[in-house]
């Protein structure tokens, strides 16, 4: 179906048990994510919530597609991994937005996109992986039994065959440990206000941050996205106009508290794996993380050691996808370097050696 131009509401909204189960398909990487940065970070999980719930919705209802709603991984990881401060975080969210808008207003995402090699973007989430199963080492250190225990299920999972169900598996033991201990929580509504939890920090670091996420954006988010829903849907959605969605959902969430968010292909792969066909399925995940953000205290005594499971499985997903190259050696020269340095130094070296290698 091509959807160059609008078209009726109920041709393009659908409330079915394919909708229902694909709703699913975009939150396998996004709660634990969530979790993890409600667990470690000032992040408010209620309104994160609150935000991914109603862009859920909006893009539901403007695209009639199933299109993914995700944190933007790269700034995500950095700050589970302690590479970023909060305040960063919300700079770096800041400066990506700004970025994204004004790069699919003009026109120029496809030029860019020529420039950053796709083993650069791979290497950038080598990366990330590598800085998350650092931070999960920390982690299960203060509860190795428990991280084990974490970890054995995971691989029972994934020994299963359903290794993308792997993370929610943990999430949700790590869950019941928590509703065991603590008990059902209080209703909260999130109050809207100007950085809730903290401003931000236009720092080096939050400018380092911005460019390794823009490398993961332009390649995995906007292009990837755009020829993803046109494989699948037969849908003409260009990488421009996606990376103006993206912009204008990261500048209107983060100032009150949101994350910075794109629109993974991974998220979109794993609604339409799931069943989704329509934005019916955003609908209803967006009335979900809407309720989620109702109970946000439920996940603020996540057990750490569980957290650090979690981040293992969540690295492991990220570290699949960054495998997938023809260039395994500057993939992992990057990921080095990030780990040895920072990701923001790993980026340019591997963008510098790219562009040089291409003129040669």
């Amino acid at each position: 179906m091509a959807v160059s131009a609008p078209f009726d509401l109920d041709d393009r909204i659908e409330f079915s048990v394919g909708e229902v189960t694909g709703a699913l398909g975009d939150s396998v990487t996004v709660l634990p994510i969530v979790v993890a940065l409600g667990a470690l970070t000032p992040v408010s999980i209620g309104h994160v919530f609150l935000f991914f719930g109603v862009f859920q919705v909006v893009w539901g209802l403007r695209y009639g597609l199933p299109l993914s709603v995700e944190p933007m991984k790269a700034l995500a990881g950095l700050a589970i991994a302690g590479a970023l401060s909060y305040g960063e975080l919300v700079a770096a969210g800041l400066l990506a937005g700004g970025v994204l808008l004004a790069v699919g207003a003009t026109g120029t995402l496809g030029r860019v996109e020529r420039y950053v090699g796709r083993p650069v973007i791979r290497g950038v989430q080598l990366a990330v992986a590598l800085l998350l199963v650092e931070a999960g080492l920390d982690l299960s250190m203060g509860h190795p039994a428990m991280a084990v225990a974490g970890g054995a299920v995971a691989l029972g999972v994934a020994a299963a065959g359903h290794w993308r169900l792997a993370s929610l598996t943990v999430l949700g033991v790590g869950t019941g440990w928590t509703l065991f201990v603590g008990g059902l929580p209080a209703v909260s509504v999130p109050t809207l206000s100007a950085f809730p939890t903290g401003g931000p920090a236009f720092t080096t670091g939050a400018v380092e941050g911005t460019l390794a996420q823009l490398a993961m954006t332009v390649g995995n988010a906007a292009v990837a996205t755009s020829l993803l829903l046109d494989d699948c849907f037969d849908a003409d959605v260009s990488a421009d106009r996606l990376s103006r969605s993206m912009g204008t959902m990261t500048l209107a969430a983060v100032p009150f508290g949101g994350l910075p968010m794109c629109h993974g292909s991974g998220g979109l792969a794993g609604k339409y794996a799931f069943g989704a066909r329509t934005g019916g399925a955003n609908v209803v995940l967006g009335v979900l993380y809407l309720g989620g953000a109702l109970v946000a205290g439920l996940w603020l005594g996540f057990p750490m050691a569980i957290l650090g499971t979690l981040l293992f499985v969540v690295a492991a997903q990220l570290g699949r996808v960054a495998a997938d190259t023809d260039r395994p050696l500057l993939v992992g020269a990057i990921g080095v370097l990030a780990v040895a340095t920072n990701v923001g130094v790993a980026f340019l070296a591997g963008l510098g050696y790219w562009l040089v290698a291409q003129r040669v």
